[in-house]
């Protein structure tokens, strides 16, 4: 069919209504046939830029100069142009091309662009879709095997275990048997031996009650057979001692899983991934938080809320800048319990273990405490005290150990201190040149662990992230990146989440950083309304609490997509 003719009506030129005119002017944007184009040519009022039909839509206007068509492409400005652009000083010097050749050569490189999207991408992503069925299927099948192996694995062992606790016990069940047939005797004996010495005591009364001279004379002791008569009891019973055997001796004696190796990392094991592409992430940050709620506690005015722990998504626990109480909240807002420190002095941070339990810094009190919810919320007996140092703030490690910010009784040096089953287990307080990590003196220092089990701390003194690794190795510090230059950094409250980013607050200045696991910025949140962030902590949702200690109030925000 003819490009010019449509489904309904045949075109015609608009000067003489000759059908189906293989012109036209993209200037007038008129439909020509060949007899009326010179006329309309020789109209001087106006340019014209007559072309044929199928190529009308080179004939553009040029954006500047609307009377003007364009017939050039200036390849460094990437615009088309008119001859009066070109000629007005605007694009001196640049390289020009005629704008139908532009026009051919872009269209080939949208054709090779075609035949490679088609011919090769296309087919790879093809290809892969295809396979990932197959892929998920295989995992599947492997992982139930490798499951199915370890499970048989483990059964084997525990015969192998009960064999050896059926031993042990055999052992003694035969111990048992040997050593009371021996008492049986023993018993036995004894009972016919104090029933000669109970005669023989009678006996010896007599002799002494009476005056006969013939008994007296004819008296034989026997003591002497009597002390050799008693026999040796067992003077000890055996004793059973577990063996202690570590987690590197477990995973090497059950086995290994090839692609996942096992490495030893201070005081346990944690899964080497960096061999391993770790999958895309689902979330991503937004630039801007949404807040999703917030709710107000009843602390009084000047004791604002300070502290908060999420016992669970459901419930939250807070305590107040000089209050001895500590609250739980529930989502709503609900107040649904209250405790108080044992030594009546407010707490200093609080924190929430991973079986639930409630743990409180008491600075003036020198302790650091649990409260057992189990036993009808009593706080038990301070479970860490210490001397000659108090301590801060506290936060419970994923493996069940607690970290602990502490000040000398002079606040002349601060430490981190682990705990394991409220024994001291490690120190942290210096680096490898003997320079101490924390700022002495100080009052805002906050603790967390990393999911990489690195320990981070926010020190309002020295305007600093100080970031050590498990061991105590010194990683990095984190001083406010480019704002540096231009006001103090001056964090406050600290939390981590599921991605191993850090967050930290800062009171003065209304904003929340969030640096990836080297303490590189990837967002400044000061634009969701927070005022005066104290303390954080950040839920199995990746979303953030926030408190605001002025305001009474704890705000929930959403910073992932």
């Amino acid at each position: 069919m003819d490009p010019t003719c449509s489904g309904q009506d045949v075109l015609r030129c608009q000067s003489c209504k000759t059908p189906s005119p293989p012109l036209y002017c993209g200037i007038c944007h008129l439909h020509l046939c060949k007899v009326c184009v010179g006329e309309h040519i020789l109209d001087e009022t106006t340019e014209h830029k007559v072309v044929p039909f199928n190529k009308r839509e080179l004939a553009t206007k040029c954006p500047k100069h609307s009377t003007k068509i364009c017939e050039l492409y200036c390849e460094e400005c990437d615009i088309s142009i008119c001859a009066t652009c070109a000629s007005s000083g605007e694009h001196i010097g640049h390289a020009y091309v005629e704008i139908l050749k532009f026009f051919e050569s872009q269209k080939e490189v949208i054709q090779r662009d075609l035949d490679e999207l088609e011919n090769v991408i296309f087919p790879k992503y093809q290809k892969i879709e295809s396979s990932i069925p197959v892929q998920k299927d295989t995992l599947s099948k492997n992982s139930q095997n490798f499951t199915a192996a370890v499970i048989k694995h483990g059964e084997n062992l525990h015969k192998k275990i009960d064999f050896v606790i059926q031993t042990l016990i055999s052992y003694i069940s035969d111990f048992d048997s040997k050593h009371i047939a021996v008492f049986n005797e023993q018993e036995i004996e004894m009972k016919s031996a104090i029933s000669e010495i109970t005669q023989k005591i009678d006996d010896m009364k007599q002799i002494l009650n009476s005056n006969d001279f013939k008994n007296v004379s004819a008296y034989k002791s026997r003591n002497d057979e009597f002390k050799k008569r008693p026999p040796k009891l067992p003077s000890s019973l055996p004793n059973f001692t577990p063996g202690d055997i570590d987690k590197k001796q477990i995973f090497q004696q059950f086995g290994s899983l090839s692609g996942l190796p096992i490495k030893e990392e201070d005081h346990g094991y944690t899964m080497v991934v960096s061999k391993i592409k770790p999958p895309v992430p689902i979330k991503r940050l937004i630039d801007k938080p949404r807040i999703i709620s917030h709710m107000r506690t009843d602390y009084e005015a000047s004791n604002g809320v300070r502290g908060v722990a999420l016992l669970n998504d459901q419930y939250i626990w807070t305590c107040g800048y000089k209050d001895k109480n500590m609250k739980l909240y529930n989502i709503y807002g609900e107040l649904v319990r209250t405790i108080q420190t044992t030594s009546g002095f407010p707490p200093y941070d609080i924190e929430v273990t991973r079986n639930g339990c409630l743990v409180y810094a008491d600075y003036r009190d020198r302790t650091v405490n649990i409260v057992n919810q189990g036993q009808n919320t009593r706080v038990q007996p301070a479970v860490i005290r210490l001397r000659g140092w108090k301590p801060r703030n506290v936060c419970s490690t994923y493996s069940g150990d607690l970290l602990v910010v502490m000040d000398s009784d002079d606040r002349e040096d601060s430490k981190v201190v682990r705990y394991c089953d409220c024994k001291e287990t490690q120190s942290i307080q210096f680096d490898d040149k003997g320079d101490p990590l924390y700022s002495s003196g100080g009052e805002i220092k906050y603790i967390t662990e990393n999911r990489n089990q690195d320990i981070c701390v926010s020190d309002y003194t020295d305007c600093e992230i100080v970031v050590v690794n498990r061991k105590g190795k010194f990683r990095f510090t984190y001083n406010g990146s480019y704002f540096i230059t231009k006001r103090p950094f001056e964090p406050y409250g600290i939390a981590t989440d599921s991605h191993g980013l850090i967050l930290t607050s800062e009171y003065k200045y209304d904003c929340i950083h969030i640096l990836d696991q080297d303490g590189q910025l990837l967002r400044l949140f000061d634009n969701c309304n927070l005022h005066r962030p104290w303390d954080l902590c950040v839920d199995s949702s990746d979303n953030l609490y926030v408190t605001e200690a002025e305001k009474n109030k704890i705000k929930k925000i959403q910073y992932y997509i």
